[in-house]
């Protein structure tokens, strides 16, 4: 299933400070099987739009809809249903790598399934060769048998499972060191070349999002700039700005 989402003149304050909007007619069109990045400035508004994609909250005013569908009217379950979510600090759970990925499934998942996505996130080689019962290790609490990086690629895995029409990706790789980073990113451009998946991903390095479809610049809450990279850079705005203070 591929689906567009749409995001028309979005108003929203976070209720701990009314005052404050952090998005002030946030206005963004992602086409279906398509990655589409946001850079900006911290506080610039750029993880507020999971947050109400995912309908933790809702915008003041404006409308988001996926497919056309305001998600308001959508049932909050399915919705989640259809949003892959991978965050900074992956939530993991006392129990198996297995259970850990099925979790990802509001069904029952297959120990196929589950290594299918695996394999997916890059996660497969890891768990065989390296955890001693496979599988069926038992990782600790919040996953503290783990490394950082194989955390996140057990918690790309999990989103994965579900075959989300859209993948929600917020800075997944910014906790971790250089090295976990380079394998985390390796899965993560696998998963986003193989295309037809909605993916919507919040740059931690901008080195990281060159290849997206589409790259837009949140300022202020609203988008200032859109296009690809090469694109952006041309236009000598605020993204190659962006570019030249990370080089």
């Amino acid at each position: 299933m591929h689906v567009c989402v749409q995001v028309r003149d979005v108003v929203f304050a976070y209720p701990t400070a009314a005052d404050h909007l952090v998005a002030n007619g946030f206005s963004l069109s992602i086409p279906a099987g398509k990655t589409m990045a946001l850079c900006g400035a911290s506080g610039s508004g750029k993880s507020t739009l999971i947050q109400l994609l995912e309908r933790f909250y809702d915008p003041q005013s404006g409308v988001i809809t996926l497919d056309g569908h305001d998600i308001k009217t959508l049932n909050v379950r399915w919705l989640r249903g259809q949003l892959g979510l991978v965050g900074q600090e992956p939530v993991l759970f006392q129990g198996t790598v297995a259970q850990n990925i099925a979790y990802g499934k509001q069904t029952a998942a297959t120990q196929e399934e589950i290594e299918a996505a695996a394999k997916k996130a890059n996660a497969h080689g890891f768990i065989t060769e390296n955890l001693q019962n496979g599988y069926q290790t038992e990782i600790g609490v919040r996953g503290g048998r783990l490394s950082g990086g194989q955390k996140q690629r057990v918690a790309i895995a999990r989103a994965l499972i579900k075959k989300p029409a859209v993948l929600l990706l917020d800075e997944a790789t910014s906790a971790l060191d250089n090295q976990s980073e380079a394998v985390v990113q390796a899965a993560l451009d696998g998963v986003m070349a193989a295309g037809g998946l909605t993916t919507v991903v919040i740059a931690h390095r901008l080195s990281t999002i060159r290849n997206a479809d589409c790259i837009a610049v949140v300022n202020e809450g609203k988008v200032v700039e859109k296009g690809t990279h090469e694109e952006l850079l041309g236009e000598q705005g605020l993204y190659a700005s962006l570019v030249l203070s990370h080089s």
